[in-house]
């Protein structure tokens, strides 16, 4: 896409403040969300566009755009993630780091550690 993203001052988050019919010309005014889609990075929209053309085939994502599996699926985590996607394993995956940081720091004990990741499990 080529509608801007970021402030190009400071990168901030820009809005769409008109839309205008391009038949009858009536505009409305306001502050609407951009679509997610249009916050993507161009590599971003790269990959889903290729993804998309070989209907979710791996392999076939592989071939089109030179990339080996184990990058395929990391890039596809990654764009799930960003597009608020990502699978619950990735969440469960973020937590039992944050427990195993409080342990290392000495804020819970190793018995509390264990609890918290058993309950990750349930």
């Amino acid at each position: 896409m080529n509608i801007p993203n970021k402030c190009p001052s400071c990168s901030g988050k820009v809005v769409v403040a008109q839309l205008c019919c391009t038949d009858c010309k009536t505009t409305v005014n306001g502050n609407f969300d951009l679509p997610v889609f249009a916050l993507l990075a161009p590599e971003d929209e790269a990959f889903l566009k290729a993804f998309l053309s070989a209907r979710g085939n791996i392999k076939e994502v592989e071939r089109q755009l030179n990339l080996s599996y184990p990058t395929v699926k990391g890039r596809l985590d990654a764009l799930l993630n960003k597009l608020g996607l990502g699978s619950l394993r990735a969440g469960a995956k973020k937590r039992r780091a944050e427990i195993v940081e409080m342990l290392e720091r000495g804020g819970i004990s190793a018995r509390e550690a264990i609890g918290l990741l058993k309950e990750l499990e349930a």
